[in-house]
């Protein structure tokens, strides 16, 4: 057997490989590993995931680790990539002590975005998006989830959406574009949602003759869009052949939970407020549970998602960052474990599974990514670690040696790079 490149000599292996579908609670604490392993792939596909004694195959390349920690390509299944501007100078207010909401009533938030956003050009939006996914790479992450919603108008909703499709054809990461028009309510439709929802809902044929977008997202909350408007919103699009996911419950407990797992939403997002009867449906159902203590952490809230009544009640847990500029404005999905860890009371192993194959599975992308497995594309990480406890373990640094994304290295990050031989 014949391969463009060879690791081996690998401390510890993670393959991701539970079989089909999305791990459930109690299962997220098995991780399938592999010690002193190896792995090679040709033309981009994975052809051997195994032992490193008694491997026999030619490479072009044989890279040994070094005894390093090797996994997946990390999965961030929601961010909010595309937008203009940024907003440091809220940080004042914050410290002030205005919430989330009061400083959205001010004109701030996500309303300020939308400005900066609406007057930048699509070239402008292109090249910062880009910024955020080569930091995104270097990290580790080599697939997205990635929103608009910083338009709330066609021009400016399908301008970040089509940012979104030139960068999928463009840049090494893997890209799962959603259309979020429903992201908050323009001022001159305080009182008339339901009129702005249907002119979002408008766009839906636009979007997919363009094929600017697979899913559909509502933000359901106080001051925004009722969980009853959501639901009505969302089914529509379902029924125009979309997949969906919702913003639930971040903030108040109104029921968005318990809507995403009544209509078979891919993912149910947030969820610092949900419910017991929430949190019990989610567990009954296939929706992914998208959990971003990324958020809570930056907002200062005490509440983070109740991540282990959920996984004592069935439910697939997925992590993310919400990589956005007002309420998280990191790139950074390492740390967002250490977060999930701390403050979640996640162990490494469920960590590691919501980051891998839940998030694949919170995007659609089960079939393709998230997994380390023969016939796979070759999205592979080699990580400056002993272990995989010790990634979430050592915060606020990224431990990242090198990236391969569809079998090409795509990132090579310094003096303790593994040795390569021809």
């Amino acid at each position: 057997m014949k391969a463009d490149i060879l690791l081996t000599n690998i401390g510890q292996l993670l393959t991701m490989d539970h079989g089909n579908g999305a791990i459930h609670g109690s299962e997220m604490s098995n991780l399938p590993l592999i010690e002193d392993a190896a792995i090679a792939w040709k033309d981009g596909q994975i052809i051997y995931v195994g032992s490193k004694d008694g491997v026999e195959i030619e490479a072009n390349e044989v890279i040994d680790c070094q005894g390093k920690l090797v996994t997946p390509g990390l999965i961030d299944p929601h961010t909010h990539l595309v937008f203009g501007g940024s907003r440091e100078h809220e940080v004042q207010l914050k410290l002030q002590g205005l919430s989330y909401l009061e400083i959205l009533s001010r004109g701030g938030g996500i309303l300020s975005t939308v400005k900066h956003t609406q007057e930048a050009t699509e070239e402008v939006l292109k090249k910062k998006a880009k910024f955020h996914l080569d930091r995104m790479l270097s990290l580790g992450v080599t697939t997205i989830e990635a929103k608009s919603g910083y338009g709330l108008d066609e021009e400016t909703e399908l301008k970040q959406l089509r940012v979104v499709k030139a960068l999928q054809k463009e840049h090494d990461m893997d890209l799962v574009s959603t259309f979020l028009g429903a992201h908050a309510v323009p001022a001159e439709y305080k009182g008339k949602e339901e009129e702005f929802l249907d002119r979002m809902l408008a766009m839906l044929d636009q979007i997919e003759k363009e094929e600017l977008a697979e899913f559909v997202d509502i933000f359901a909350e106080t001051g925004v869009f009722t969980v009853e408007q959501s639901k009505k919103f969302l089914q529509k699009a379902m029924d125009l052949g979309f997949s969906v996911k919702i913003h639930a419950d971040e903030i108040d407990p109104l029921g968005g939970t318990e809507m995403a797992a009544e209509i078979g939403a891919t993912s149910a997002d947030h969820l610092c407020g949900a419910s017991e009867t929430g949190v019990k449906m989610l567990g009954e159902s296939e929706t992914v549970a998208v959990i971003l203590p990324g958020t809570t952490f930056y907002l200062n809230k005490p509440e983070f998602a109740p991540a282990r009544p959920m996984i004592e009640n069935n439910v697939a847990v997925s992590l993310a960052t919400d990589f956005n500029p007002g309420s998280c404005p990191t790139e950074n999905l390492q740390l967002i474990m250490s977060i999930a860890m701390l403050k979640l009371k996640m162990t490494p192993e469920e960590i590691w599974n919501a980051v891998t194959i839940n998030a694949s599975h919170a995007i659609n992308r089960g079939e393709t990514a998230g997994k380390l497995k023969v016939g796979r594309q070759a999205d592979v990480v080699i990580w400056d670690a002993p272990n995989y406890v010790y990634i979430p373990y050592h915060f606020g640094v990224n431990h990242v040696n090198s990236v391969f994304k569809n079998g090409k290295l795509v990132v090579n990050r310094g003096e303790e790079l593994a040795t390569i031989t021809s």
